[in-house]
């Protein structure tokens, strides 16, 4: 589906980073209509959360597994055939190219989508240069992005603040989903590189991940459609 073609509600992805598969459910069943994408990660697949996954997809909802697959070719891609096979809409990969290549060779024609994750949102200049790559964020960022649109990946999973330049770059190759959402006043926690929604649609994202500012509200309904009016305005 191209950006244009989506609606605002389709352009929020929840993640369900909750302790059990019990409470993520309570969580799902007090969003209701409002969410149609929710993402699970490791702290909720590691506590028995995979097969909420199945019952996500059931219940017509899509579903974002956040593995973030990194191993040798053979094991990326017997990964990807089990995760295509469990009826998942969007998976990802570090975007390292032989990773990258082995997952798209293995999804085949599954309708599982491949987001490469470029550098984490967690991470700085300082952190890179830590565990030893030379040059800043946007420089690996931009070059993963190259890489990813010439293997033939879906999309790339990057922070708002490096939205314009991959668009600038790649043009519209590659479906860009953004994690590292706060709306305005939210804490920004352990994200270094946030925006707000309306920052990152502006700049050219197509979907938004939204955790802790969901979740972690007093009313998460009233929060999730808080951010769908603001991303509604800024898609204008």
């Amino acid at each position: 589906m191209g950006s244009a073609s989506m609606t605002a509600r389709e352009r929020l992805i929840i993640g369900l980073d909750i302790g059990t598969p019990e409470a993520a459910e309570r969580m799902v069943e007090r969003l209701g209509e409002a969410v149609s994408i929710y993402k699970i990660g490791m702290q909720l697949a590691f506590s028995g959360g995979l097969p909420l996954v199945r019952r996500l997809a059931t219940a017509g909802k899509d579903v974002f597994l956040d593995m973030k697959l990194l191993d040798i070719p053979n094991t990326v891609g017997h990964a990807v055939e089990a995760i295509a096979a469990m009826g998942v809409t969007y998976t990802t990969i570090h975007a390292y190219p032989q990773a990258m290549r082995a997952a798209v060779a293995a999804r085949g024609d599954a309708r599982l989508r491949l987001l490469g994750v470029t550098v984490l949102t967690s991470l700085d200049a300082g952190d890179l240069a830590e565990a030893g790559y030379a040059g800043d964020v946007s420089d690996l960022v931009l070059r993963r992005a190259e890489q990813a649109a010439a293997i033939g990946m879906d999309g790339l999973i990057c922070s708002p603040q490096e939205v314009a330049a991959i668009r600038a770059r790649i043009g519209n190759a590659l479906e860009l989903v953004t994690p590292g959402i706060r709306p305005s006043g939210a804490a920004a926690g352990d994200q270094k590189r946030a925006a707000t929604p309306t920052a990152a649609i502006r700049a050219g994202a197509d979907r938004l991940v939204v955790a802790r500012p969901v979740i972690s509200a007093a009313d998460p309904h009233a929060a999730a459609r808080s951010i769908i009016a603001e991303i509604a305005a800024a898609v204008g």
